[in-house]
């Protein structure tokens, strides 16, 4: 059983695996998606429970999965406080603490669910070759642009938890706040919509700093990329 479950949760060379790893993939993005549609204003009361429905569906696989590492692992407390262990509690974390808990008072606690995305990390092979070496340009460009989106993702619920109550007719929601996030994170600042709460505007200064670095990253990215993918050449000659 146990060997069965570890060819099944770690990625390994067989179809069983690959399936799974593309399966908890899908439930992380799908998951992800219903969590930014749970704060769209005056949802059906029956759209929310199909969206209950499906987060309480993804969080037992993520249990399960999280659950099934620690039992597979050769060394369970080096796991279990590994960043992938960490990553994995965190993700299904919230959905237990809101047993007995009105989460209205807790709203930031909502936020550890985004942690689901770095769940992606174990899977995605361009940021595993960023982790490793930065080897080919293509590579680093995917690699660019997913970090681009999951930050103006992040920004985006950053900005809703901490603006949503000031400023509800700018941050009704996480697709509202994505225009904040874009033009921020980008530095184009238009200046339309802006945080009036001190969390907000302290939020806001660590992104615009955030923002400079995704400006000149690109240039270094492709640089680096070009330099690595020349000296096996010049080796061979």
């Amino acid at each position: 059983m146990k060997a069965y479950l570890k060819n099944l949760v770690e990625l390994n060379d067989n179809k069983r695996s690959r399936r799974f790893a593309y399966f908890i993939q899908f439930l992380i993005i799908f998951s992800v998606i219903t969590f930014s549609i749970e704060t769209l204003p005056d949802l059906k009361p029956q759209t929310r429970v199909v969206l209950n429905a499906i987060e309480a569906f993804c969080v037992v696989i993520f249990t399960f999965e999280y659950l099934a590492r620690i039992y597979v692992a050769d060394s369970k407390p080096k796991f279990i406080f590994s960043f992938f262990g960490i990553v994995d509690f965190l993700a299904i974390l919230p959905f237990y603490l809101s047993f007995g808990i009105d989460l209205r008072s807790l709203r930031l606690l909502r936020m550890f669910r985004l942690f689901r995305l770095f769940k992606l990390v174990r899977y995605n092979k361009a940021i595993k070759h960023f982790v490793n070496a930065m080897k080919l340009a293509k590579e680093q460009i995917i690699l660019f642009l997913i970090i681009t989106i999951m930050l103006i993702y992040f920004a985006a619920v950053g900005i809703y938890y901490f603006e949503n109550e000031a400023q509800p007719e700018h941050f009704s929601s996480i697709f509202s706040s994505l225009w904040w996030s874009i033009v921020t994170l980008t530095t184009v600042g238009y200046g339309d919509v802006y945080p009036i709460t001190v969390g907000g505007r302290i939020f806001t200064f660590f992104i615009l700093m955030i923002g400079l670095g995704i400006v000149a990253i690109p240039t270094g990215i492709i640089s680096s990329s070009l330099t690595k993918a020349v000296e096996p050449r010049d080796e061979e000659e």
